[in-house]
């Protein structure tokens, strides 16, 4: 007697077939996709999504179409626009790796600081800035982007700012005028940014108006990931040379302007000859270190040589006249 075996089937595979054959009409898609019908329509006008098979008159999706809208509202959540989107979807459809193509944009775009938002109401402020935050200065902020009405609160972007800016009010730097200072600052630091970014991220021009091929994909990402560190040290360093240069000259003309002033206080003085007082260098200064060291000094020594006797300057008694008459005002 003939006996037969049946094979049992895969319970798990029958269900994986019919979850791939699942169909939606539009309406079922938005809603399995967290959307609205109207999205659905405008992504497949714009062609992000592929357009469904029509039986008769109405029109079927599938999962992949369902996946491709979620891919799609993901990428809008995270700050990407359509077309940026658009240019992705068509870079996967060449059979680029999404993770990769997400890699570098963000080795590109994400914030270059780990500061967060902050929200301010106007008693805060008040206890931040006191009597500093005058209506044109408050005017002048939200003009800049630094505070952003939102009801009856403010928005900061960057909270650092304001802080730093409270903190110099209250040691009494006009707000407003320092308001202006980063304004203008701004102007010159933008335009520096662009030409540094465009230095920064070079490698890729070299590709033109297309997507570098999928296997560099990586190696740019990580240069651009090693580069942002390295960028930032560098501006920080220029900045604090910047700053401390012009800190210097500032102290130095005050007090030749202050020994000017002092010398000037003696009755039959002359101005003191600030140009002596610099020593411009031999031409072999490199081979004589010693002996230029030495007329230097002798240089610095002799600064008053030049002047006729009866007008050459005793600094001790210059310094000791003008503190009986104005006190400490030059001491400070």
């Amino acid at each position: 007697m003939p006996t037969f075996r049946f094979k049992k089937s895969s319970p798990s595979k029958h269900a994986s077939d019919s979850q791939e054959k699942r169909e939606f009409t539009i309406d079922e898609l938005a809603r399995a996709a967290s959307t609205t019908v109207r999205n659905v329509r405008a992504y497949q006008d714009r062609g992000l999504l592929e357009p469904p098979e029509k039986r008769g008159r109405v029109g079927f999706y599938s999962e992949e179409h369902l996946s491709r809208l979620r891919l799609i509202n993901h990428m809008l959540g995270k700050g990407y626009t359509l077309s940026n989107i658009q240019e992705m979807l068509q870079a996967i459809d060449k059979g680029y790796d999404l993770r990769e193509l997400l890699g570098l944009t963000y080795a590109i775009t994400s914030p270059w600081t780990d500061e967060s938002p902050k929200n301010f109401n106007a008693v805060h402020l008040a206890s931040l800035f006191g009597t500093t935050m005058s209506r044109a200065a408050l005017a002048k902020s939200i003009e800049m982007g630094l505070l952003e009405p939102d009801g009856l609160r403010y928005f900061a972007p960057s909270p650092k700012i304001l802080y730093a800016g409270a903190e110099m009010a209250r040691e009494g730097i006009p707000l407003v005028e320092l308001l202006g200072l980063i304004e203008s600052l701004r102007k010159h630091l933008e335009e520096f940014c662009d030409q540094a970014v465009s230095l920064f991220v070079g490698s890729l021009d070299q590709y033109g108006e297309g997507l570098p091929p999928k296997e560099e994909l990586p190696r740019l990402s990580q240069m651009i990931w090693k580069i942002r560190p390295l960028a930032m040290k560098a501006i920080e360093s220029e900045v604090s040379r910047a700053l401390q240069k012009s800190a210097s000259r500032f102290v130095d003309e005050r007090i030749i302007g202050v020994l000017d002033k002092m010398s000037s206080e003696v009755p039959g003085a002359v101005p003191l000859n600030v140009a002596a007082w610099t020593v411009q260098p031999t031409p072999n200064a490199a081979a004589n270190t010693n002996a230029n060291t030495e007329q230097s000094a002798g240089a610095s020594d002799n600064a008053f040589a030049d002047l006729a006797p009866e007008n050459q300057v005793d600094m001790e008694i210059v310094a000791e006249k003008a503190k009986e008459k104005n006190g400490d005002q030059y001491g400070s």
